[in-house]
């Protein structure tokens, strides 16, 4: 009996111990997730400060140099980093190429190249189970940042009096709109003098605000704000909420523009109805507003009483500034 008894006993003993172990490898096997989760979704990069001018501009350029470049941002699933910047292909329907394409044929490419940024254009649910297999948000957004910013800054370095015309739709136009906020803060990768207007077509930083510092709308001013701005403060893994933009834009707000079409909760999210504190709840808002009928119908939305839809303003407002820009000397 007393050799049972102190089996019995072991036995018993075993089983807490046995069970912390389990609950313990669980537990370090979530944290491992976890930390792989956000390692693999990555941070928002924002890029480095652009090149500071010359001391001395100097009074011609090479013979190749366009006078206009023209800068084009498409939107999320309209692109990819394989795609052609001069003959862009990746989505035959992106609504960036109903602005760039007229572009291209009002103007000899001497006198305007339009640069259509390729870049993955993904926004991946960061909370669908299965994973979706698409890019995040932060990783997508760093990408078409950076290479925005690497052409503008190379086409600067060997053109330095070509002028600009940037303009961006959705995840674009918040691409476009960062690096209008470093050029006209200073920071960004040509001058502030040498870029000739801003277009941004639903972007997901829009304020909503008038005054010093903001952007111009461009037909209806919907009451709500872009959703980064109503999920100020919202961090997920690949998803950096990042709000307003600090300081506008600075001294290119006298020539930046901003459409937005009432009911795209991408520019037009009301200011409470998105909240960080709702996690889930505002990440799959986010997710089901990316692809909204609203949000998509840019082509069609018409911006004022002449009947000129969206994309047919833009593109006539960059006809405008290119015909106007300066006739550069070459050499």
């Amino acid at each position: 009996m007393p050799v049972s008894a102190r089996g019995s006993a072991s036995r018993r003993s075993g089983k807490p111990v046995g069970c912390l172990l389990f609950i313990g490898l669980v537990v370090l096997v979530v944290i491992i997730a976890v930390v792989l989760w956000f390692v693999l979704a990555g941070r928002l990069r924002p890029p480095k400060p652009g090149p500071k001018p010359p001391p001395a501009p100097p009074t011609s350029q090479p013979a190749w140099c366009p006078d206009v470049q023209m800068i084009s941002v498409p939107g999320t699933w309209e692109s990819n980093s394989n795609d052609d910047p001069h003959n862009p292909t990746a989505n035959p329907i992106s609504l960036m190429l109903n602005v760039s394409g007229p572009v291209s044929q009002q103007f000899p490419q001497a006198r305007v190249d339009v640069y259509t940024t390729p870049y993955v254009a993904q926004f991946s649910n960061p909370i669908a189970i299965p994973p979706d297999g698409q890019q995040s948000y932060n990783n997508s957004r760093s990408e078409g940042w950076q290479r925005t910013i690497d052409m503008m800054a190379s086409r600067y370095h060997d053109c330095p009096l070509t002028t600009y015309v940037i303009a961006g739709f959705s995840q674009g136009a918040v691409i476009a709109g960062d690096i209008a906020n470093q050029i006209g803060a200073g920071n960004g990768p040509v001058p502030a003098d040498k870029v000739l207007g801003v277009t941004l077509i639903a972007d997901g930083r829009r304020t909503g605000d008038n005054g010093p510092g903001q952007a111009m709308q461009i037909g209806t001013s919907p009451a709500g704000v872009g959703a980064e701005v109503a999920l100020n403060g919202l961090k997920v893994p690949g998803i950096t909420m990042t709000g307003p933009r600090s300081g506008g834009f600075g001294s290119l707000a006298d020539r930046t523009y901003t459409i937005c079409a009432p009911g795209d909760l991408i520019c037009d999210a009301p200011r409470d109805a998105l909240s960080p504190l709702n996690i889930v709840g505002s990440v799959l808002t986010l997710a089901r507003a990316m692809g909204n009928p609203v949000h998509s119908l840019y082509n069609g939305y018409v911006v004022d009483g002449n009947g000129t839809t969206a994309t047919q303003w833009a593109a006539s407002w960059a006809n405008g500034l290119i015909e106007g820009a300066p006739h550069p000397a070459h050499s």
